[in-house]
């Protein structure tokens, strides 16, 4: 008797256990049932078919759903064409690359289904190697790549876990102009990635485009492309470093230069000069700031003359021996030109600039030296909030008045002594508050 509870404890216990075991098992079935069903964005690192088996029932468990989807015979030759391309000979491989990129130009769904079949590795795998022989399989893959990449972050991330940057071409001069540009695009979608939260090693980047955009091989439009790309990881701040240790500055610079490409090598640089590595790789370069300057007077192009300007106040600001570099290199004028025939935003940089020239020049000559002009009389006592205001007025009337008198003879020499009543408006409407970079 006295072992009849611990009996019936026992057995309590053993029911509750196996009720515990029996609701965790149901639970674990329906979770298995619900993500067999569910149709979420494919992941990076979810499970891609590594075998010919497993590639075999995916296409096949695919199949179904794509007849059930499609009216058309497309998801036919999809079938075939990742089943030539991961089994087939080479030709076979070149034919079901050319169905590929027929087919993800239709549409998204279509792109990110093709990467659920696998068809990314096998694509990467090809656009290796530089012999003659398979440059043609080389620009295939790549141009399917470019429209897998549209649009779809996974399949751009996928591209990356199978080493596309790896595989990108050691010598671009090898490279003809349609092939270089093919690639530029690729990695201009790629680029995108930088962004974003997915780790990527922008450097081989880097590298490659700036080796396209230093070719003289290279056309517009492909440097315009290796542009953007720079202007896409120029955005991340930890690509300060590798942008500004490779040349990358000096070859930005250069470009800027170039009016059919200057806007974007200039908005990369902005990128860039707000960086400590980028500011200081700037200020080293034996460019600066003439090549700027120079970019200031071009009045058709209102944009560059803006990000021009922009760049020499991020420089100047806070920095004496940039601003007499700049003075050296003769800017007031430039400044005077742009704050009279720029456009809105140039102005009012270029009178930041200006602003900041003068009261430098100010605090240099100090209270005893240059010609001296009438001020209110001063004792021993402090001054009144009155005479300091009447003070200010003063200056304030001579710096315009200089100014004035400057730029009516940069207008004459110009137009022959044309109208400067713009000028003067603008002199008046113009004040020391800080103007946004």
């Amino acid at each position: 008797m006295p072992n009849t509870p611990k009996t019936t404890s026992s057995t309590s216990s053993n029911f509750y256990l196996t009720y515990i075991k029996l609701r965790f098992f149901t639970k674990l079935k329906r979770f298995l049932q619900i993500k067999a069903k569910s149709k979420e964005q494919f992941q990076p690192s979810d499970h891609q078919p590594t075998n010919d088996s497993e590639i075999l029932i995916v296409i096949e468990e695919k199949g179904i759903m794509g007849k059930e989807s499609d009216k058309d015979n497309g998801w036919m030759i999809l079938q075939k064409s990742v089943k030539k391309l991961h089994f087939g000979n080479w030709d076979e491989k070149e034919v079901a690359v050319k169905e590929i990129i027929k087919l993800a130009k239709e549409d998204l769904k279509r792109r990110k289904f093709m990467a659920e079949l696998g068809v990314i590795p096998p694509l990467v795998a090809m656009v290796g190697g530089s012999d003659q022989a398979v440059l043609r399989r080389q620009r295939l893959a790549v141009q399917a790549l470019t429209q897998l990449a549209n649009g779809s972050f996974t399949n751009k991330a996928l591209m990356v876990e199978a080493g596309i940057l790896s595989k990108l071409p050691q010598k671009t001069d090898n490279l003809d102009g349609n092939t270089r540009q093919e690639f530029a695009e690729l990695i201009l979608s790629i680029s995108l990635l930088a962004n974003t939260q997915f780790n990527m090693d922008s450097s081989r980047i880097i590298s490659f485009v700036v080796s396209i955009l230093d070719s003289s091989n290279s056309s517009v439009e492909t440097k315009c492309t290796c542009l953007g790309t720079l202007y896409n990881i120029s955005s991340v701040l930890e690509n300060s470093a590798s942008l500004a240790t490779n040349g990358t500055v000096t070859t930005l610079l250069r470009l800027s230069s170039l009016k059919e490409v200057s806007e974007k090598a200039l908005a990369t640089l902005g990128n860039l000069v707000v960086t400590l590595m980028g500011k200081k790789a700037m200020e080293e370069s034996p460019m600066m700031p003439d090549s700027l300057m120079e970019i200031m007077t071009w009045e058709e192009q209102p944009k560059c003359q803006e990000l021009s300007v922009y760049i020499l106040m991020i420089l100047a600001h806070q920095s004496s021996i940039q601003r007499e570099k700049m003075s050296k290199a003769g800017i007031v004028p430039v400044l005077l030109e742009v704050a009279l025939l720029g456009s809105s935003l140039a102005q009012k940089r270029a009178l930041k600039l200006l602003q900041w020239f003068k009261d430098e020049r100010q605090s240099k000559m100090g209270p005893h030296s240059g010609p001296q002009v009438g001020r209110m009389p001063i004792d021993s006592s402090p001054m009144s909030p009155r005479a300091v205001d009447e003070n200010k007025k003063l200056m304030k009337k001579i710096v315009k008045q200089s100014l004035y008198k400057n730029m009516e003879t940069i207008t004459s020499r110009a137009n022959g002594g044309g109208d400067s009543s713009r000028f003067k408006s603008l002199v008046v409407s113009s004040s020391s508050k800080s103007l946004p970079y």
